[in-house]
């Protein structure tokens, strides 16, 4: 059974998720195989749109069978057993967010389009700028965009899952902010953020 405090319906929490991950992992059938693939990707319209390659174990796969999964792992800290006061091993985890996506891919053909995407994915990746703008009119993609696949997966279902102490209880979950607190390493910040969020969110609730 699934955990249900684990589950977050919010469109905008899935969109700021996928905003902020860098890849993601596109799940294919291949030869009666179960194939998965890194990529980078941009949420457009709703959809998930990725690019590579016209030919290729990828792109075989989806003419095969459209269908398919993708997941974005956003990871926050590590907790250490220890942080539980406890020489046990079993509180040790990592608290995350994901998004699951299951649905269909489509090939996007049209050049007006497929640059949108990809300005979408520069835009992403390299927001800082630095490049001229993708666009049909510039001579400099021409080529580029008559050779690069683009690739988009339209959901079906969608689900976000944040594992961030909710199942913990409250004295718990304080003693794990104050440790994190206390460490200060890289993601301890954000995940204490995350943490009382929730812990916020919860209270308006009960309130």
């Amino acid at each position: 059974m699934r955990r249900k405090e684990f589950e977050v319906t919010d469109k905008e929490a899935v969109k700021k998720v996928l905003d902020e991950c860098e890849y993601g992992v596109l799940s294919l059938l291949s030869d009666n195989e179960p194939y998965g693939v890194a990529i980078n990707f941009v949420l457009y319209n709703d959809m998930v749109c990725f690019h590579g390659a016209k030919e290729g174990r990828k792109v075989e796969a989806i003419k095969s069978n459209a269908q398919a999964s993708f997941l974005a792992i956003q990871p926050y800290a590590m907790i250490p057993s220890y942080f539980s006061n406890t020489r046990a091993a079993y509180p040790a985890t990592q608290f995350f967010t994901s998004v699951h996506i299951y649905g269909e891919v489509s090939t996007i053909n049209d050049a007006g389009e497929k640059a949108q995407i990809l300005e979408a994915m520069m835009q992403k990746l390299q927001s800082e700028g630095g490049y001229d703008t993708i666009s049909v009119d510039n001579p400099i993609y021409t080529k580029a965009l008559e050779e690069t696949g683009v690739y988009a997966l339209k959901p079906q279902t969608t689900s976000l899952k944040v594992k961030a102490g909710q199942n913990l209880s409250d004295e718990r979950k304080q003693k794990v902010v104050q440790k994190l607190m206390q460490r200060d390493k890289e993601k301890d910040k954000s995940t204490v953020e995350l943490m009382l969020l929730i812990i916020d969110e919860k209270q308006n609730i009960q309130s």
